[in-house]
């Protein structure tokens, strides 16, 4: 009976690890595409406004910042009220950090580069 009690905790156990592997990994992938995509974009942007290395950085991380939270609120699945309001919000965010960041000039090419 020992023996049957050890093996059932002992697969329980097994279950639990495997869980975790599989949450881990899916963070880990959420982490690689959200960094792609950031610098995919931020790159993009720095052929069309042409800015510095210091600006590139400050980029990088806002746009990191508006994919990540744009992802998260994308894998819930709901279409709601509440998820179009958290969306603008974002992209407002977005918006005022990226007219901090870059001069008057950069920013006017920052909003055509956004419209084609």
């Amino acid at each position: 009976m020992k023996k049957i009690i050890t093996l059932c905790l002992f697969v329980f156990a097994l279950f639990l690890g495997t869980q975790t592997a599989v949450a881990q990994n899916s963070k880990l992938e959420m982490t690689k595409t959200v960094n792609a995509e950031a610098a995919e974009k931020t790159e993009a942007l720095r052929k069309f406004v042409k800015f510095d290395n210091n600006q590139r950085d400050q980029i990088y991380e806002a746009q990191q910042e508006f994919i990540h939270s744009n992802y998260i609120i994308k894998k819930q699945n709901v279409v709601d009220e509440g998820t179009a309001k958290k969306l603008e919000a974002i992209s407002a965010q977005l918006e005022t950090k990226m007219k901090t960041i870059l001069s008057d000039e950069q920013y006017e090419r920052y909003k055509n580069f956004q419209k084609s």
